[in-house]
């Protein structure tokens, strides 16, 4: 299957360092970001896991949940998680998915659905589309997704940035401008009338052409 933008994500039930859960009802009604690793113990993954555990606060502040996956067995991540804390200087406190049977591997399209076997015997090559990060609303639909190369590291301040936008414009009828950062000035969309922006915005705004209005970033 082939995930877009407000796709409804797949379901899953699964083993997690936290224990048994199933996907949806984990979610209940946070956003959620689910990120994923081709092997436990590689190292641009082991720097990442690290610096989410650092950053996991401001995510909790925003009330979106975390979770990762990996698809070596549950008791891999414990000892990676380790690793992690004694090398990144934070411990590891949201849970892992054991993906074992490349089950959520597969429903969120990480590898194609005729591979066969399960993790046993597979090496981070074998895994390197397994490198993904899903922004999951409420709704339980996709909002947004990446996809990273072995080699790169995720800039998880920009998906964080990327969750502030996702909550502000569903929240509001607005939309967020190249390079915003929260309190910045904000975007009315065309699909909002002039009438229907003085309403929501009796300060006014700025038009730069009648497709293009800029205004102050509403408060909650």
């Amino acid at each position: 299957m082939s995930l877009r933008i407000n796709s409804i994500a797949p379901d899953f039930d699964a083993r997690t360092t936290e224990g048994p859960i199933n996907f949806h009802d984990w979610i209940g009604e946070s956003w959620a970001v689910l990120f994923s690793h081709p092997k436990d113990f590689t190292p641009v993954c082991t720097t990442e896991l690290g610096y989410l555990a650092r950053l996991l606060p401001e995510f909790e502040k925003r009330g979106v949940k975390v979770i990762g996956l990996s698809v070596d067995p549950v008791d891999r991540h414990a000892e990676w998680a380790k690793d992690i804390e004694e090398t990144q200087g934070a411990a590891v406190t949201y849970p892992l998915i054991g993906d074992t049977d490349l089950n959520v591997a597969k429903l969120y399209d990480m590898l194609p659905e005729d591979v066969e076997g399960t993790s046993e015997g597979r090496t981070p090559a074998d895994n390197a589309t397994v490198r993904t990060v899903f922004i999951i609303g409420p709704d339980k639909r996709v909002k947004a997704s990446f996809v990273y190369p072995m080699s790169s590291g995720r800039n998880f301040d920009e998906i964080l940035r990327l969750v502030d936008s996702l909550q502000l414009t569903a929240r509001h009828q607005v939309a967020t401008p190249a390079q915003w950062q929260p309190g910045g000035d904000v975007i009315i969309p065309p699909s909002v009338s002039d009438e229907e922006a003085r309403a929501k915005f009796p300060e006014g705004w700025k038009t730069l052409r009648p497709y293009l209005r800029v205004v102050s970033q509403p408060a909650d």
